[in-house]
């Protein structure tokens, strides 16, 4: 697997009204193509009147699986443009199903483009990418007159603060970046003058929200 991939931040749904025509865009993290599959058929059930259910996804850290479906609309007007949305934006790893509710005004090729590109468009802004990075959990004790030089310290960092709780000391979950994790020492002894407990977790994969452009 890649050190980092981008991918959405969870699942989600927007609608838009496009003359009349009903277009509900909604979005999930898979980690399969079977995951994919059902997701476009749950999609499907539950809007089983709509016009169309128009879908597209993309699996692997390549994107080595992509599909896309127009689900009864002009061929190439509804599947591929959701396609290359997702692989403008470098989603990874997810699925979108845009419904139609037919409102009685005809769009034309250019239009339906522009309907479900737009849809997938607003509904991955809406949700927000993350980026997947090699990531290590760690939680870091220290004592309460630590914390307040500690925290606007840590601010100024790219160290994902994930929780905090209070005991005898105060204890901060915080995400580390594998290849930062030596800053990250660094961080800790010049802040608390070395005194600190710190436990850490295996590097796994983690999200980071990222800016959308």
């Amino acid at each position: 697997m890649e050190d980092s991939i981008i991918t959405i931040k969870d699942e989600h749904t927007i609608e838009n009204i496009i003359s009349k025509s009903r277009f509900i865009a909604h979005i999930r993290p898979v980690t399969s193509e079977q995951e994919a599959k059902d997701f476009i058929e749950q999609i499907k059930k539950e809007h089983k009147e709509a016009t169309h259910n128009c879908s597209a996804y993309t699996v692997g850290d390549q994107m080595n699986i992509q599909k896309a479906n127009d689900d009864g609309e002009p061929s190439g007007t509804a599947g591929v443009p959701m396609l290359e949305i997702l692989k403008k934006l470098d989603i990874h790893n997810a699925c979108v199903v845009v419904t139609r509710y037919f409102g009685g005004i005809k769009l034309g090729g250019g239009g339906l483009i522009r309907a479900y590109s737009g849809a997938v468009r607003d509904v991955i802004y809406d949700i927000g990418r993350v980026q997947l990075k090699q990531a290590i959990p760690t939680t870091v004790s220290i004592a309460y007159d630590l914390t307040g030089k500690f925290e606007y310290e840590l601010e100024t960092t790219s160290f994902f603060l994930r929780d905090k709780a209070y005991t005898d000391k105060v204890s901060y979950q915080i995400d580390v970046v594998a290849t930062d994790y030596d800053s990250y020492i660094d961080f800790l002894n010049r802040n608390t003058s070395g005194n600190y407990d710190l436990t850490e977790n295996e590097t796994v994969l983690l999200p980071f929200d990222i800016e959308t452009t």
